[in-house]
């Protein structure tokens, strides 16, 4: 299989790549490019989890890093969209057998298959988001979100009102234990801080233990679970759970003063317009860049397996914009954030736990 070391940067490839890009239902810099070298002799396939294509969380984050690979370099790329646990490993099998020269799968859910394949064809390139799979062609993309979670975990303790917060995610799973352990341990640093005392529900990170919906899916077990936890009086909730997250904002809506803080992309883009009003900020994963520059370094030959890790410091992770929710957030509180989110990246303030990424 060929790696060439010269790739287009020509942004007028986008119609051409436009017209290749389609859904199929089932750290070196780079060196400078030439504006007449297009690779269409090289592709990618990506692998969704079955919480598909549109689930406003990481499989649409990373179809969007995918796109934007496409358009740049002038690849072709396809998406193999699972709707059913069924679907993961032919899934994973149909992708290799494109013939394609890297395999981007997304998810926990795709984790076995996706080392059997690599396994089985070692010279064909993988990889994961948000899990991480050991093998020399397998490149895993993990965030350390506990960073960005953090800051929003402040935040949220203080702009409360009632001085009880709450989460939940989908699953046990350090992917998403990781949010909550970083937004309980911000919670914590305000009220160290303020000498305050706001509850978070739904997560202890000692125990490692919380609420979970069970899938990533069901819109109305996010409103029910989110319902519960403002049915105990909190007024901030961060549902870390893909779609069923978009149940906790319906929720927020019939209930004033509610407000929600979203994940892995920017609810105020990504989220149904009427839930603009209750999103305070979201924690996000730069899903999309990592995509860009791992597709890059395969195109130069630099591909490796050493885990891209997201973090404040590179970009990775960070909080979006508290958009209409800004009165909500004073000056001095904004402040503080910065203040926190500098001494992250420098390293005098360590956000860890238990799921961590190496």
């Amino acid at each position: 299989m060929t790696r060439r070391t010269t790739r287009t940067r020509n942004a007028a490839l986008l119609s051409v790549v436009a017209a290749s890009v389609a859904v199929l239902v089932g750290c070196a810099p780079a060196p400078e490019r030439t504006a007449q070298s297009p690779e269409p002799d090289y592709c990618a396939r990506m692998v969704t989890n079955s919480g598909g294509l549109e689930d406003r969380s990481f499989n649409q984050s990373s179809w969007e890093g995918l796109q934007a690979a496409a358009v740049e370099f002038g690849i072709d790329v396809d998406a193999i969209v699972s709707t059913a646990e069924a679907d993961l490993a032919p899934n994973v099998t149909q992708a290799v057998a494109t013939g394609c020269e890297l395999i981007l799968t997304v998810g926990f859910e795709l984790a076995d298959a996706t080392l059997e394949q690599a396994t089985a064809n070692p010279n064909v390139h993988f990889a994961i988001v948000d899990e991480q799979v050991d093998a020399d062609n397998v490149k895993p993309i993990v965030f350390d979100t506990a960073q960005a979670a953090y800051l929003a975990g402040y935040l949220a303790a203080g702009v409360s009102q009632t001085g009880i917060v709450g989460t939940f995610g989908g699953g046990n799973q350090p992917p998403v234990t990781l949010f909550m352990d970083g937004y309980v341990d911000g919670v914590a640093a305000y009220n160290t801080a303020h000498g305050a005392a706001v509850t978070v529900l739904g997560w202890d990170k000692t125990a490692q233990d919380g609420s979970f919906t069970g899938d990533f899916d069901d819109i109305n077990k996010g409103k029910s679970y989110a319902q519960g936890l403002i049915d105990q009086g909190a007024d901030v909730i961060m549902p870390v759970a893909g779609q069923v997250g978009e149940g906790a904002a319906a929720a927020a809506i019939e209930n004033d003063g509610v407000a929600i803080i979203w994940v892995d992309s920017d609810g105020y883009d990504t989220l149904p317009d009427q839930y603009r009003t209750v999103l305070l900020t979201s924690v996000l994963k730069n899903t999309q860049d990592a995509v860009v520059e791992i597709i890059s370094d395969d195109l130069d030959g630099t591909f490796d397996n050493t885990p891209y890790v997201g973090t404040l410091a590179n970009g990775g992770v960070e909080i979006a914009d508290f958009h209409d929710q800004s009165a909500r957030v004073s000056a001095d509180l904004a402040d503080e954030l910065e203040q926190i989110r500098a001494a992250i990246i420098a390293g005098t303030l360590t956000v860890t736990g238990p799921s961590t990424p190496q």
